[in-house]
């Protein structure tokens, strides 16, 4: 616990940020880390940011199967008013407030205790290792109309192996690293849309916009492939501890990926549905190949299919930096075994980059549909737990420090919490009989891990422990409290 000093407290002050109590800084300390490994700065951030979302519109196709075209274009103009924007205010405030690995984890354990701070940890872990199991699969979708033999069988089950192998050994070189191949990777997927864009101005009929069939719309499918594209922003968090002065590059960051996101997958639609007779059958993985074919020749169908590609390595790269990373803040902060926390001479979590990478290929045998269904599913529940974390820290730690607050009071935080909130219901709802009873299993899964594990601490079965140079959350919250009383 540091308390800020005056220069900073008159600067809050001005913000309209004082209460009229002393400002305490529960985040300060930064995650341990090794040394010499270069932080992440602004620029490969925001493309970390980007793949950890969308990485780009492949994926999109299913929404306009689902829907048709008017529904899909409003699909990706409104849901991120509805939920990309409050969970990524959400993630600079509170990533501000806790900068170290971890991310949500920390925050639930401050605001509800380390029980729960756990559940949030297994449920968004698992979360992010199925959503990393679909990467190997659309990049095999996106390839098998030119190299057929990965459609199935034996030459897809050794592809997907070979392509977590290689994608997990540049996790394990150096966050660095991935962040600057996330902007190359960014780059050479985002600029084949662009050239389609202008290929295709001749052809666009905006009428085609226009096409809507409320009777025949898959909600449950429509549903789950927005929310799939337009979340995870609080991913980015887990991440935090490695970041370059966190507090003021996490929520710049955090915008310039949001305007990218957003234009990544409204202008391609814009192009594929405004360009091309429709025929919603059609629209499935892989579809932006066969539009870039018909609007420019093979040559722009090749480039969209290996914009494809490059963009699920940048995918994969960056889900399994944040899981992995996730794994190793718990373990500093004393809720994994201290084995978790160890990191390669390159400084990344070695054991969590494993257990990741195994988790993907235990799971990559699943549907595409399977695996958005399942992991939204336990996404919501890992959601609802940062927005009851969120109000209640503002609510009980009013003076605590927030390099980036909202600017709403704590009532304003509770309205912006509740649309969010009934989307989630809506999805919950939705969801099949066996995606509901798989993610619940998990969930169960989850509740009675955190008492075996405790018992197997009390044993001394297995070395725990937290990291001195962390914040003891229970600690500053006793002393935020006492100073606010």
């Amino acid at each position: 616990m540091k308390f800020r000093n005056t220069a900073n407290r008159q600067a809050s002050i001005a913000m309209g940020e004082y209460n009229g109590v002393e400002y305490v800084d529960i985040g300060e300390v930064h995650s341990p880390r090794v040394d010499n490994i270069k932080k992440v700065s602004v620029l490969p951030l925001i493309f970390l940011i980007f793949y950890e979302v969308s990485g780009g519109p492949f994926g999109v196709e299913d929404s306009v199967q689902a829907a048709g075209p008017l529904l899909a274009l409003l699909g990706f103009l409104v849901f991120p008013f509805i939920w990309s924007i409050p969970e990524a205010l959400i993630t600079a405030e509170m990533g501000t407030m806790f900068p170290e690995n971890g991310g949500y984890v920390v925050w639930v354990s401050s605001a509800l205790g380390r029980y729960w701070g756990f559940q949030q940890g297994w449920m968004k872990w698992l979360s992010g290792v199925i959503d990393n199991a679909l990467y190997p699969v659309l990049f095999l979708d996106y390839l098998k109309s030119a190299i057929p033999a990965v459609g199935g069988g034996l030459p897809r089950v050794v592809a997907v192996l070979a392509l977590t192998v290689a994608l997990t050994y540049m996790n394990y070189r150096g966050l660095t690293i991935v962040g600057w191949v996330a902007v190359l990777l960014g780059v050479l997927s985002i600029l084949p849309f662009v050239v389609m864009g202008l290929v295709a101005i001749p052809k666009l009929q905006p009428s085609r916009w226009i096409v809507v069939d409320l009777n025949n719309v898959d909600w449950n499918l429509y549903l789950n492939t927005l929310f799939w594209n337009l979340n995870y922003w609080d991913s980015i968090s887990t991440l935090a501890g490695e970041v370059e002065n966190p507090k003021k590059t996490l929520p710049r960051a955090l915008f310039y990926a949001l305007i990218l996101v957003v234009l990544g997958y409204f202008f391609p639609l814009l192009i594929g549905t405004g360009a091309i007779p429709l025929d919603r059958e059609l629209w499935s993985d892989g579809y932006f190949a066969v539009i870039a074919k018909m609007l420019g020749g093979v040559w722009l169908s090749w480039w969209i299919q290996g914009a494809a590609a490059m963009s699920n390595m940048g995918m994969f790269v960056a889900e399994m930096s944040s899981d992995s990373f996730q794994l190793l803040g718990m373990a500093e902060r004393g809720m994994l075994p201290e084995f978790f926390a160890k990191r390669s001479r390159h400084g990344t979590p070695l054991v969590g980059i494993l257990f990741s990478a195994s988790g993907v290929i235990l799971l990559s045998w699943l549907s595409f549909q399977e695996i958005v269904a399942a992991e939204n599913f336990l996404y919501c529940f890992g959601m609802i737990l940062e927005f009851i974390a969120f109000v209640r820290l503002r609510m009980k730690q009013p003076a605590a420090s927030r390099p980036y607050k909202i600017p709403v009071g704590t009532a304003g935080a509770i309205l912006m919490c509740i649309p969010p909130t009934i989307l989630i219901c809506v999805v919950l709802a939705l969801a099949s009989l066996k995606v509901m009873v798989v993610s619940l299993i998990a969930v169960v899964i989850g509740l009675v891990m955190q008492p075996c594990l405790k018992y197997v601490e009390r044993k001394k079965w297995i070395k725990f422990s937290t990291s001195s140079d962390l914040p003891d959350l229970h600690g500053a919250n006793q002393e935020v409290e006492s100073l606010v009383d």
